[in-house]
This record gives structure tokens, C-alpha cells and sequence, in this order.
């Protein structure tokens, strides 16, 4: 009986691919990192050809290493970088041009003149989103008035949109598919999330033609098959979810109050908020967790850009470790910043500040200062993001009572530890790590029937290990005020 899943983990810098058990378990993976492309202040480029050849080696290497037969491969899910767009030719499949990455801030001007015409209101109001760069209609926008001859070739319906996901959906079935589910649509800025209806108003504000738009289909569904050529087999593909509501789907955060934060690039904690689309008065984002069988299950959640980014920076911008794992050590080694405060904000800040001209900054360095200060700076900054996103939702009157953490970062003791430390609550790591990927999995499943039920697939979460505040609050808060110092000063000092 096939019963095996292939997930497909196409993140910011790496492409991934791993087969699951039922159970969970990873039997064979992949992964492969691509370039990144910074053309300007601000600005974050993919080559979507890249990420597309890139997924489709690491897929062919996790099947051809899987000990048993293809056919015993059950269905496909895919998770993706969210907000990343990319436009592509109809009938060719090659892209327009570069892809923008969600971290790009190219479009801040037009945010702002948005902004300035009183346009943010009635967009918040349809998508539960800010108006701000991140997300995929200005980068749309940009796109088709930038590149020579885009937009008169959508006029004629010659052009694709979508995100990565839906890319690699159309790359997989041979160009047959042009679909995307609700929760990567819920952050391009153009879909309405109670309505669950791409909005036309949005669309003739951001002069979008709608013949770009893709499909969009619950998250567990069936959006079509691998072509034979690719990978030895067809096998369908049943589950699609943006990397963060994927996380949330593979920690089993099923019931309204539970809460998630993946560490990846970026930093991004979302809390299932049920059939109630929560607004914020926090600048949080009200998205999509979920959509199954035509019911769509909300969240509220915080994004800050960048967190391992930071880590990725200390190894290949300052050259001061050699690889992300050394941060636990040094950590260890050091335990104190001895005051140096990190601002990781190289592509601006995210939730709650939202402020896209903000750019990175360390303070408080000595002579005495060294590799140690710096890294541990940098992974608490990681820790004061999230309390920064956990506070805002306090605000807002919703507080977990725990965190499910998961992510490349969290396997490092030290940081866990720091994390529960700086918010005060605890931290729970599960036994699979895979989170996102296992979302895409669970999903896939779900579509042909590997689990009967939300139910079955949360009895498969099981908690590795818990860590709990060693810190006392009143030293957590003097932290956290430094932190908030420094955050103030790099806000203040922008020209």
C-alpha cells in the first residue's frame, strides 16, 4: 500500500526534500541552497529557474535514495517561502525576470503613496494585511511596469502570476496546473480572506489584470500530478501551504489559543485563532491558517525578516564562523553579550514596527568585545523579536500559555533556552524538528486519505524537550530594554 509522503520544502535559501513515514518519520532528504541576488539597497532577488531546477535534484535524489518503490509513495505536498513573486510566460514557462523575495523593500515608495491616499484601511479590511512591501501586489505591480514588455503581454493573457508554490506547481505538471491554495493567496495583498475571493477592487488599484491569477483551492486538495518524465512516476499532489501555516499544521496547532514560532530565515510565530478572523490593534497580521473541505480556520501572526539571516551573515558576510551550528558553542563558551545589542534589521523591521527604511545596527561594542559578544547578541536578537510579536499579542488581548518552537535555529540548546529566558514562558521542541515540511506532508496525506481526521495527525505530536524561564523576570526585562533601546536608536537614525 503506498503510504509514504514526498514533501517538497522550497525555502528563502534552500530547496528541500524529504520523504515521510506515516508515523512522521524522515526516511530521505535533500537540500540544496541557490543564490541570492541584491541588486540594490533593500532589494532581494531569486532566479525562479534556480529554484525550480534546484527542487526538482533534491526530489529526484530523495527518490531515487528511497529504499522502497516509488509507487509506494502516496502523494506530494509542497510548502514555499510566502510572498515571493514571480511572473512567467504562458506558454513557455520562462519568468519575466528575476523573482522579488518577500524580504525586498523596492516598493516601500509605493506603499507609501498608497498609504497617503488612504488606500490602507480598506486593504486591511479585505485581507487582514498592512500595506507594506512584503507582500506580493506592489511586487506584481513593479514587475509589470519594469520589465519591457510585461504588462502589454498580460494584457494579451501571455502571463502567469504566482508565488513559489504555485511556480513550481505549474513546473511539475508540465504546465497543465495553474493553482495555489488559500494560504499563500491570503498574503499577495489581492485576495479577500473572508470572502475567500480574489477582490477586483485590489486588483484595479494595483493594475493587475486578473488572467494572471492562479486557481485557488483548499489547502488539502488535488492539484494535479507529477509528470511521469520528472521523477520516474506520477504521483499526485495533494497538499500546498505557505512555509508558516505549514509549521502550524505540523505542530498540530489545531485548536483556537495554540501557538507556533519557526526559525528560519526569518522569525515568525502565528497563533490559531478558529472560524474567528481576529484584527489586530498591533500591527499584527489577521491570514489564512488553513482552508479544508471549503472551511477556513484563521490566525493571527507575527513576522519579523530576519533571524537566521543573521546567523547566514556571521558566517558568509563577516566570515566569523564557519557554519550555523558553531553559534552553540561560541554561545556556550560566552553566555553574555556583555551588553552588545544586535538589530538584525537589514531588510527593515517587521511586526510590530513595520518600518521598511530601518536598517541593521550593533551597539555597545568594546575592546573587550569578540566573536563570542557578537553571536550571542545575534541569537538573542532572535529571543527579543519574539517578545517583541508575543507582547503585541498580549496587547491584543490573546496570550499563549507555551510556544511550539521548530526550525533549522531551535536544535541549538543554548538559544532554546535563551528564548524561554527573554519571553517567560515555556518553550516546547518536538521530537520532529521537520515542521514545516511535515505540514506539507500531513496535508498530501489528508488529500488521499492517509488520515482520517485533524485528530489522527495530532496524536502523532510529541514533545522532545520543554525548557522552561532560569532567568527571573526582572533580569528578562532589563534584557529586553536594551534591546528596546537599541531598537528606538536605529529608528531615529535613518536619513
Amino acid at each position: 500500500m503506498a503510504d509514504y509522503l514526498l514533501a517538497i520544502d522550497q525555502g528563502t535559501t534552500s530547496s528541500r526534500a524529504i520523504i515521510f513515514s506515516p508515523s512522521g518519520q524522515s526516511l530521505s532528504v535533500a537540500q540544496e541552497e541557490f543564490q541570492q541576488y541584491y541588486p540594490n539597497d533593500g532589494w532581494v532577488e531569486h532566479d525562479a529557474n534556480e529554484i525550480w531546477q534546484s527542487t526538482l535534484r533534491v526530489c529526484q535524489q530523495v527518490v531515487n535514495d528511497f529504499g522502497a518503490d516509488k509507487q509506494d509513495i502516496a502523494a506530494v505536498g509542497i510548502t514555499n517561502q510566502r510572498e515571493t513573486t514571480v511572473l512567467w510566460n504562458r506558454h513557455t514557462g520562462e519568468p519575466l525576470g528575476r523573482a522579488i523575495v518577500w524580504q525586498d523593500r523596492r516598493t516601500a515608495a509605493r506603499c507609501h503613496e498608497l498609504k497617503q491616499q488612504g488606500f490602507e484601511a480598506s486593504i486591511s479590511a479585505k485581507t487582514g494585511l498592512l500595506l507594506d512591501p512584503y507582500f506580493s501586489a506592489t511586487k506584481v505591480q513593479w514587475l509589470l511596469d519594469n520589465i519591457t514588455g510585461a504588462r502589454a503581454a498580460a494584457e494579451r493573457g501571455d502571463v502567469l502570476f504566482g508565488t513559489i508554490d504555485c511556480f513550481l506547481l505549474w513546473k511539475l505538471t508540465g504546465g497543465r496546473s495553474h493553482k495555489t491554495d488559500a494560504t499563500n493567496a491570503s498574503r499577495t495583498m489581492l485576495f479577500n480572506i473572508y470572502t475567500q475571493q480574489w477582490d477586483q477592487d485590489l486588483l484595479e488599484l494595483f493594475h493587475i489584470p486578473s488572467t494572471l491569477l492562479p486557481e485557488v483551492c483548499d489547502s488539502s486538495a488535488q492539484f494535479g500530478q507529477v509528470d511521469k518524465a520528472l521523477l520516474g512516476t506520477e504521483l499526485p499532489i495533494g497538499g500546498i501551504a505557505g512555509d508558516q501555516q505549514a509549521a502550524l499544521f505540523g505542530q498540530a496547532c489545531f485548536n483556537s489559543g495554540m501557538s507556533k514560532s519557526t526559525y528560519g530565515t526569518g522569525c515568525f510565530l502565528m497563533m490559531n485563532t478558529g472560524k474567528e478572523a481576529i484584527t489586530s490593534n498591533n500591527k499584527l497580521l489577521t491570514t489564512v491558517a488553513y482552508r479544508l473541505q471549503g472551511e477556513t480556520v484563521y490566525a493571527i501572526e507575527g513576522s519579523i525578516f530576519i533571524s537566521g539571516a543573521a546567523v547566514q551573515w556571521l558566517r558568509d558576510g563577516l566570515k566569523i564562523i564557519d557554519s550555523a551550528s558553531d553559534t552553540e558553542r561560541w554561545a556556550k563558551d560566552t553566555d553574555s553579550s556583555k551588553g552588545v545589542v544586535m538589530v538584525p534589521a537589514f531588510t527593515g523591521l517587521g511586526a510590530p514596527y513595520w518600518d521598511p527604511d530601518a536598517r541593521g545596527a550593533l551597539f555597545g561594542l568594546t575592546r573587550d568585545t569578540g566573536i563570542g559578544e557578537i553571536v550571542v547578541a545575534t541569537l538573542e536578537a532572535v529571543c527579543f523579536q519574539t517578545r517583541d510579536l508575543l507582547g503585541a499579542m498580549q496587547s491584543d488581548g490573546i496570550k499563549p500559555t507555551s510556544l511550539r518552537v521548530d526550525g533549522g535555529m531551535v536544535v541549538n540548546n543554548w538559544l532554546s533556552q535563551r528564548l524561554a529566558d527573554i519571553v517567560q514562558l515555556p518553550v516546547d521542541r518536538p521530537t520532529i524538528n521537520e515542521t514545516t515540511a511535515l505540514g506539507a506532508a500531513y496535508l498530501a496525506g489528508l488529500s488521499v486519505g492517509l488520515f482520517g481526521s485533524l485528530d489522527d495527525i495530532a496524536a502523532q505530536w510529541q514533545c522532545e524537550r520543554s525548557f522552561t524561564p532560569a532567568l527571573s523576570q526582572d533580569e528578562s526585562c532589563t534584557a529586553y530594554n536594551r534591546w528596546l533601546n537599541a531598537v528606538e536608536r536605529v529608528r531615529a537614525n535613518k536619513e
